[in-house]
């Protein structure tokens, strides 16, 4: 429902947390072309896993080493043969594409938005 209001318990058990992207590669065995994402969220929760639909507007080998936005616990889902651990976040361009949220400033892999 759009506009349901929650109680500040629920959103606080989402963990959103920055990290930065050190392996990409795309990835044509799924339905919709993907990208294959390796992102280091630092030392309390490490490097994990995501399959993410970015192909529209990015190239595997450009988003090596920038900063991104994720939901990192969920549990994993399995998405063909790739299990995916962590929630790349995004907003839809003008064709519905996504476009990862990322700061304007390197920040520390691990931080937690609040």
């Amino acid at each position: 429902m759009i506009n349901e209001k929650i109680e500040y318990v629920d959103f606080d058990k989402v963990d959103i947390r920055l990290g930065t992207i050190i392996h990409a590669e795309e990835y044509d065995k799924l339905k919709k072309p993907s990208i294959l994402l390796k992102i280091d969220f630092g030392k309390e929760i490490g490097v994990k896993k995501s399959s993410a639909q970015l192909r529209k507007n990015y190239i595997a080998k450009n988003l090596i080493n920038k900063q991104i936005i994720a939901v990192t616990n969920f549990q994993p889902k399995q998405i063909g043969n790739v299990t995916s651990e962590v929630l790349v976040l995004g907003l839809p361009d003008h064709q519905n594409e996504p476009i990862l949220l990322s700061p304007s400033i390197k920040l520390e892999n691990g931080v937690k938005l609040y």
